[in-house]
């Protein structure tokens, strides 16, 4: 368990990956076995990284260095994890995970370790990246663990289960689970504030954001998000939230201190094939990215194959970009 293995020379530069003031996105393509490398300024493929089976969620090293895939699988269950070298052209490289398997969220515990979620196992795993290998397995039960998040000091993970409708709090140093709380119907998106006062999840099943005290989970507010509620992620300074609502194919915009929508952008765009995906056929968005520079967030709409980019000022998509097949995950990098 924990090997690596080289992948050989799978990374495609189509072209120079930009200064290091520019920003770029990193988008999986769930059916394309593939992480595409796009300018965030205007949607030009910068570069492609070939990963294992149906990457899902991706997470960039606080030093912006590496990135870390997890490799969900498809009708047979992954299990490892891919890494990229975002900056020095080397060989993307794999971390068998063992009997770990279906890995799902993944977050950098510094510059050297992730922590991932493996929906197969009912584990969250900690692994060094520098090594290529597993350093921990913390049980966190059934119930599918899907997503997670970390506290700003990295001492403790966040993690929704789809199929219990609830979210955990885990102790990293320690190795167990402190609390764990029911939130709604299928939780699954969360997101903490930048202040860390509170903990949202969005629950796809009933269609609600609950908010949440980070360090008991009571929860302190339920508000209403009707369409499939998958992501969340907020601003910079923490005042707005940004709900994917994938079945109604739209984001909404909400106000953290009043808790009021002040937008609903429409994601879908007519005359845009729609094409199947894992969660069915439509436009149906999942991933978001907010850029801190500039007015715009970055959504993956998996069933057209393309990034929604939505003006943050004007609350319009204002342009469309090409991805690779049913892409989902989506983050900025420098």
């Amino acid at each position: 368990m924990g090997t690596v293995r080289r992948l050989g020379s799978l990374l495609t530069l189509l072209a120079t990956f930009g200064t290091a003031s520019a920003a770029d996105l990193l988008v999986s393509n769930q059916a394309g076995d593939s992480v595409w490398r796009l300018s965030a300024q205007h949607g030009r493929q910068l570069g492609e990284f070939r990963t294992g089976d149906s990457p899902h969620e991706i997470a960039v090293s606080p030093d912006g260095k590496r990135a870390v895939v997890s490799n969900y699988g498809g009708v047979r269950s992954g299990n490892t994890l891919s890494v990229l070298d975002l900056h020095g052209g080397k060989a993307t490289t794999t971390i068998d995970l063992g009997l770990n398997s279906a890995p799902h969220g993944v977050q950098f515990i510094g510059d050297h370790e992730v922590a991932v979620t493996t929906e197969g196992s009912g584990n969250l795993v900690v692994v060094n990246v520098d090594e290529g290998r597993v350093e921990r397995v913390i049980p966190i039960g059934n119930g599918v663990g899907h997503m997670l998040v970390l506290s700003a000091d990295d001492r403790y993970a966040y993690v929704t289960k789809i199929a219990k409708g609830t979210v955990s709090r885990v102790d990293l140093k320690l190795g167990t689970v402190l609390q764990e709380r029911v939130a709604g119907k299928g939780a699954e998106g969360l997101a903490l504030r930048p202040d860390a006062a509170e903990l949202w999840v969005a629950n796809r099943d009933e269609g609600t954001i609950t908010v949440h005290d980070p360090n008991t989970l009571a929860v302190k507010r339920r508000m209403s998000s009707r369409g499939f509620p998958l992501r969340i992620a907020f601003s910079d300074d923490g005042k707005l939230a940004f709900v994917i609502n994938s079945g109604v194919s739209e984001l909404l915009v909400l106000d953290t201190g009043t808790r009021l929508p002040i937008a609903r952008v429409p994601l879908a765009r007519a005359g845009l094939p729609i094409l199947d995906t894992a969660l069915g056929r439509g436009p149906l968005p999942i991933g978001i990215a907010i850029d801190p520079r500039q007015p715009r967030a970055y959504i993956a709409v998996s069933g057209v194959d393309r990034i929604a980019v939505v003006d943050t000022e004007k609350w319009q998509v204002i342009d469309y970009w090409v991805t690779g097949r049913e892409p989902g995950g989506v983050v900025l990098v420098r």
